[in-house]
Parts: C-alpha cells; sequence; structure tokens
C-alpha cells in the first residue's frame, strides 16, 4: 500500500482537486449514513460511526454536511446500503480488494466486473485474495507533530501495534478492532489526525513494471471514480523509477 499511497498522492496534486474532493465527502457521507443506521445515532454510543465522522472530520468536511449525513439514517429508504467486497486480480498478478456500499448491488457488480475485465484483469470469487491481506486499522499524523521516537511512545500509550514514518508522515497501525479506542487516545494526545482509516493491509507485494503498472493504475482509478465503491487495495509494489513515470505520462 505505500506505493499505491504514494503514486495516488502524486496524482491527486495533479489531478481536479475539487471534483476529487466532492467525490470523496460523498463516499464519507454514506460510511456515515450506514454506520448511524446499524446502530444509535450518537457517535459516543457508536464505534463505527464515531470512526467514519472521526474520518470526516480528518478530511475536512463541513459540520452540516456530517449532521446532514447522520440524520439520513433515520427512516430514509435511499439509505438501505449494502456492504459489499469484491475480489479479484489485475495485471501482473497483482491481488485487488474492493469495498462497495451499494443500494443496488446488481449495477454494482456489473460495474467492477467490466472494470476489471476491460483492464487487464479478472473477478474472483469472495475470498480468493483476501487471505494475503491484514485488516488493521490506521491512523495518520503530519510528520512534524513529533520526531519518531516521541511518536512511538504515544502509539504505545495509545494501545497501538506499530508506527511507520516517512517524510512526510506518521501512520499509527493497530488492530482492527481497536481502531476507535486508539484514535481516541491519539486524539487526546496529539489533536486532531490527519486521517482514520482501517485498511487491508498486504502481506507479500507484487512487483509491477512501467506497462503492467500503467495498466493496474487505470483499473484503480475506474474502481475509485464509482460512487458506490468505497476503497480499493492492492498488494503491488513499484520502483519510484516507474512511479515517475507514471505520473509523468
Amino acid at each position: 500500500m505505500a506505493g499505491h499511497s504514494k503514486f495516488k498522492n502524486i496524482m491527486h496534486r495533479k489531478g481536479a482537486q475539487d471534483a476529487k474532493r466532492s467525490k470523496m465527502f460523498s463516499k464519507l457521507s454514506r460510511e456515515i449514513t450506514v454506520a448511524a443506521k446499524m446502530g444509535a445515532p450518537d457517535p459516543d454510543m457508536n464505534p463505527r460511526l464515531r470512526l467514519a465522522v472521526a474520518a470526516a472530520k480528518a478530511q475536512s468536511m463541513p459540520k452540516d454536511n456530517i449532521e446532514r449525513a447522520i440524520k439520513k439514517a433515520s427512516g430514509d429508504e435511499d439509505a438501505n446500503y449494502e456492504e459489499v467486497r469484491y475480489e479479484g486480480y489485475g495485471p501482473g498478478g497483482v491481488a485487488v480488494l474492493v469495498e462497495a456500499l451499494t443500494d443496488n448491488r446488481n449495477r454494482t457488480a456489473g460495474v467492477v466486473r467490466a472494470a476489471f475485465s476491460k483492464n487487464g484483469g479478472a473477478l474472483g470469487e469472495t475470498g480468493s485474495v483476501s487471505f494475503m491481506f491484514d485488516r488493521v486499522g490506521e491512523v495518520e499524523y503530519p510528520i512534524d507533530v513529533a520526531d519518531g521516537d516521541k511518536m512511538i511512545l504515544y502509539a504505545i500509550e495509545a494501545g497501538a501495534d506499530d508506527v511507520q514514518s516517512d517524510e512526510e508522515t506518521h501512520v499509527v497501525i493497530c488492530a482492527f478492532e481497536d481502531l476507535a479506542e486508539v484514535s481516541s487516545a491519539l486524539l487526546d494526545l496529539l489533536g486532531e489526525p490527519a486521517a482514520v482509516r482501517t485498511v487491508w493491509r498486504p502481506q507479500t507485494s507484487t512487483a509491477v513494471d512501467e506497462d503492467k503498472g500503467a495498466t493496474l493504475m487505470k483499473l484503480i482509478d475506474v474502481l475509485e471514480d464509482d460512487d458506490d465503491v468505497q476503497n480499493v487495495f492492492a498488494n503491488y509494489e513499484m520502483s519510484d523509477e516507474v512511479m515517475e513515470k507514471l505520473a509523468a505520462a
């Protein structure tokens, strides 16, 4: 995922920021609505909703949008979304996981299947690739919030398992089921995070060259552009040289 995140950050800087932000808010709103519908509409009493709201705040989503998404869960038939996970292989044998929230399973399945088949991949059965990933929680902070040693101490105090840092960010990693508690503890220690999310972290990576990488990025872009798709995870690895070539293309 490190390569994926780095490449997508480059693409985001090049792309249409407003359109991407609007789509991101739409996906965050859908997750908030689903979380509120599945439990209490109060984040303090609903861990999933608390995480969804934290993720939205980390992306500077307006308070009115958050409240509107929570209210939509009350007696609104349009809020009957179903959680679906799709699994398959992309170009070069890269394992791909797709998480969706949809009110029309057949529509979403058709879009996802077409995306795979038109971009050098193949949709598989449930469980065909998920065994290659671990589901974990991540809390991200900018690099200047603390130095590496202090960040490790904060993470330990919050109950996390690991910290991975690069030139721009600290990513605190914890068990999936502990994310609400860990993110809340870090909020008290360090303030609002840059992101709070659940991810499928690959156990191993599959190297791809420039040609396969270009097709893979197109597949991921097509999937992420669909309104029903919430997240896409892939276990690919690219060299910095390949990523720079693709970003410049």
